[in-house]
């Protein structure tokens, strides 16, 4: 096994979150808070960000149903590359924690983690290939700059191959991380494992 990635604050470790608000008892929680915390995943009841979203069950729900839609959906850009999207908005915003679990996402999906690297280092000159460098150049302008995406950048990632669902599943992958991190930022904070552990 190799050693972890720690570079500028970023890791490909697994992390524990910190909760600022109080979470939901899962043994007292209602009907509806069960069941969007299950419609997130199976590891959603003992998530602390996930029992923190659980207070609004049917905001919760609806972001489980987009997440898993956005980042599950057959078809469109493969898997690694969406967690490769999510991953480099979640280091240009500074969301640690998101940054480390979609790392080890893309990690286990493409079988290398030489891109994040390169990413956590240095998102802006990432990338092992002109599609790779084009998914990353464009996820951070979407991520830093909305509003200065035009034609032309979406011709850029024609260029390096990328079809038009691949695209559209980059631009909701990168979307929807806009939005994570902003949460996860601003509800808790990420909790790295002990030196030496």
């Amino acid at each position: 096994m190799t050693a972890p990635i720690r570079i500028k604050g970023f890791t490909n470790e697994v992390l524990k979150w910190k909760p600022w608000l109080d979470t939901v008892n899962v043994d007292t929680a209602t009907q509806a808070q069960l069941a969007a915390l299950d419609e997130m995943s199976p590891q959603a009841r003992s998530s602390p960000y996930f029992l923190v979203l659980a207070h609004q069950p049917e905001i919760l729900l609806q972001r489980s149903i987009a997440f898993n839609a956005i980042m599950f959906a057959p078809g469109g850009m493969p898997r690694a590359e969406r967690e490769l999207g999510a991953t480099v908005e979640s280091r240009v915003n500074g969301c640690v924690y998101c940054a480390s679990v979609h790392a080890q996402r893309f990690e286990q999906l493409a079988k290398r983690s030489d891109v994040i690297e390169q990413v956590f280092e240095e998102p802006a000159s990432a990338g092992t290939s002109p599609r790779e460098k084009a998914i990353i150049e464009f996820s951070i302008k979407l991520g830093a700059e909305p509003d200065k995406v035009s034609v032309e950048d979406i011709r850029a990632l024609k260029e390096v191959g990328l079809q038009e669902l691949e695209i559209l599943d980059l631009i909701h992958s990168v979307a929807l991380f806009a939005w994570a991190n902003r949460l996860m930022l601003n509800l808790g904070e990420p909790v790295f494992p002990a030196d030496g552990s």
